[in-house]
């Protein structure tokens, strides 16, 4: 397991390196990553380099003991980078530039930016490649965490040659984005532009390829300086942090890059649903590399300093939260960072060893954390442990967010919601673009899957028929990967799989309450005439968002509405496909009504939790035959579970589980169920 933190020993006078050596082996700590925003440090000018510095750093590292994930430092050009090259900067929508003093100030598509890094990469890989302390490469830094999209001049002149490049000629490109409508006509690529400021809406084809274009110049960097590293002789693995479910990336387009997924997580704690949320990013970057293990390349110790209210975290939290990702795949646990800062816009961060020093719960937690990891045995990889799949798409989330629709979706929430239900049952659960559905889940969920690509229809049909259940949300397969109503309406593709036909979005409006989840767009639909009740079995729901109008052409009718202007249509439908069966929803529903229907298609397609009757508040997740089962509440719980004990070797039975308490336990799939009654107070925990 591997346990350390961010290292940014350049921003301390070197009489403390030492200090920093001996207690990171206090703490457990075995790796760090060194020398992410050093790159003023190691050029502080043009074709002047100093690298003694940190030759001694990796050095005493080395004798201590700690390997490294060493960084390119190329996520913040020094001053005298845009200084010399002003046209390294980016620019907004309205074409104004971006300046330096902050992070992150450069074009990703800038040819000067990128010979510049991509020289101090060289530098880097020629001295340090073969050094026997580095064991890993760390390219940038959360790429586009902050410059989500660049409208500079470099922009403009990359983007021609990507749409050049994609169509081949202008008359494809109008085709594809439709330039008949609003004389929008290209005669010549250099005619197109950047969709900077404009007085209404933009091209909605345009703008699904504009951010296409965003998320490959971001990745083009990333493969420039991994081809640096590898020319050189690079043999450790070479990665960057993801950031989650982050928009503007197409991290399931860049994961086969990535010899293994690091990820950045930041749970808030005053969410109401924050181990929900994280554990969705977990499986989502779990599921972009299956069967490798990850790592959590960030994390905080306590506090955050960027949010409008930064609280810290309860005592427990800290390593519930880790184990949450070391269950969910994760093989290194590591922060944001080791020694907090003294200066700077993070200072309030917290870190491994805080201002306060050695004798703080801070470093008391992060001690037993990593005497705790230490100790755990080898873990098996993450495998095909969930048999749900939920379907999960970054091109039909730029596109089903865009303006002039029927409806605003706020797309990530909506999954989150899907999600839940779910993993309040203690599912395990993969989040994959529709092409990844194959026959080795037994149920998908798709959430408004307003975008479908041929692929990805073709996938999901032949699942259904294979003998897997689907279940599609509304806005489902409405255009083509251009963002372009198909021949025929809406439904083309899943229709069949679906026995309904679609007729009408049937938008539900409202007031305006602010905020775009479940509840909020909920009480956008309240109007006098646009409520979407429904009844499912003896659940009395609401839906959201839209009522549709489909008829079943095939399909039994599980549900219908039976009030507003959708009254007597279906909400609810189930068809028969192949040997699977495939759901509509045509609303989105209440929780209520959510947690009903979904209950209804896991039991209708047979999959079971990682631990059946686990108390409310306690979460269990598998990787091969290691279960993690962890007590989010803020009271013990007393839980039975067939197995050993990993961490002590022990034979498992009855554990009480305290506030925040971790269970380590080597469960094997064929283990039997118990035979202990299930009360309030002493809940049967089964391996399923």
């Amino acid at each position: 397991m591997l346990y350390g933190a961010d290292y940014n020993p350049d921003q301390w006078p070197e009489e403390v390196w030492d200090e920093d050596v001996r207690l990171m082996r206090e703490a457990g700590v075995n790796v760090v990553s060194l020398g992410i925003f050093a790159w003023s440090r190691i050029q502080p000018a043009e074709g002047v380099w100093d690298f003694a510095w940190l030759d001694t750093v990796i050095g005493k590292l080395h004798a201590g003991g700690i390997r490294v994930n060493l960084a390119t430092a190329t996520a913040s050009p020094p001053p005298w980078v845009s200084a010399q090259y002003p046209e390294t900067l980016p620019a907004d929508e309205s074409g104004a530039s971006y300046w330096p003093g902050s992070r992150q100030h450069f074009a990703p598509s800038s040819p000067t930016y990128r010979r510049l890094a991509g020289e101090l990469v060289r530098r880097l890989a020629e001295r340090y490649v073969d050094h026997p302390a580095v064991a890993m490469w760390h390219v940038g830094n959360e790429f586009g965490c902050h410059l989500w999209m660049d409208f500079s001049d470099a922009a403009r002149d990359a983007y021609r040659d990507w749409l050049g490049r994609r169509y081949g000629t202008v008359e494809a490109l109008n085709a594809a984005w439709g330039t008949s409508f609003w004389s929008q006509r290209y005669a010549r690529f250099d005619e197109i532009f950047p969709p900077r400021l404009a007085p209404y809406s933009h091209n909605p084809s345009s703008m699904l390829d504009w951010r296409r274009f965003t998320s490959d110049m971001l990745l083009e960097c990333y493969l420039m300086e991994r081809e640096i590293l590898l020319a050189a002789g690079a043999t450790q693995p070479i990665t960057t942090n993801f950031m989650g479910p982050f928009k503007p990336a197409d991290y399931a387009a860049w994961a086969p890059h990535m010899d293994v997924i690091a990820d950045d997580c930041y749970p808030d704690p005053t969410n109401p649903h924050r181990i929900r949320d994280a554990a969705f990013q977990r499986d989502l970057v779990r599921s972009l590399k299956p069967g490798v293990p990850w790592i959590l390349m960030e994390q905080a110790t306590d506090a955050v300093n960027w949010r409008p209210w930064n609280p810290g975290k309860r005592p427990g939290v800290l390593a519930a939260e880790t184990a949450q990702s070391v269950g969910r795949g994760a093989d290194g646990i590591m922060f944001f960072q080791w020694r907090q800062s003294r200066a700077g816009s993070e200072k309030f961060h917290s870190a491994m060893l805080p201002h306060a020093g050695t004798g703080t719960a801070t470093w008391r937690s992060v001690t037993d954390l990593g005497e705790r990891l230490g100790a755990l045995p080898e873990l098996p990889p993450p495998g095909r442990d969930a048999r749900v799949a939920l379907v999960f798409d970054w091109e039909n989330w730029w596109a089903v967010e865009e303006r002039d629709h029927p409806v605003e979706i706020d797309y990530l929430a909506l999954c989150l919601e899907w999600y839940g239900a779910l993993h309040s049952r203690g599912l395990m659960v993969d989040i994959v673009p529709p092409e990844k559905v194959d026959d080795g889940y037994d149920l998908a969920i798709a959430p408004a899957l307003y975008l479908l690509r041929d692929e990805g229809a073709a996938s999901l049909t032949r699942f259904v028929g294979d003998g897997g259940t689907l279940l599609a949300g509304p806005f489902t397969d409405i255009v083509d990967g251009h963002d372009q109503f198909r021949s025929g309406g809406f439904l083309t593709q899943l229709g069949p799989v679906l026995g309904v036909r679609f007729e009408d979005f049937g938008a539900l409006g409202g007031p305006t309450t602010g905020g775009t989840g479940v509840g909020a767009q909920a009480a956008r639909a309240s109007a006098d005439g646009d409520r979407a009740p429904f009844r499912l079995g003896h659940v009395e729901a609401t839906g959201s968002l839209v009522a549709e109008l489909v008829h079943p052409v095939e399909a039994d009718v599980v549900a219908s509405f039976t009030d507003g202007r959708a009254a007597g249509s279906p909400a609810v439908t189930r068809h028969a496909f192949g040997a699977g069966e495939g759901w509509y929803v045509a609303t989105m529903p209440d929780p209520v009504g959510l947690d009903a229907i979904v209950g209804a298609v896991v039991e209708a397609s047979g999959v079971r939790p990682v631990v059946a009757n686990l108390p409310a508040g306690v979460e269990a997740a598998r990787r091969g035959d290691l279960v993690t089962v962890i007590n989010h509440g803020d009271d013990e719980v007393v839980v039975t579970l067939a197995g050993t004990d990993a961490e002590t070797g022990a034979p498992l039975g009855r554990t009480t589980l305290p506030a925040q308490g971790v269970l380590f336990a080597w469960a094997p799939i064929d283990s039997g169920p118990s035979p202990m009654p299930t009360s309030v107070d002493d809940s049967v925990a089964t391996p399923a």
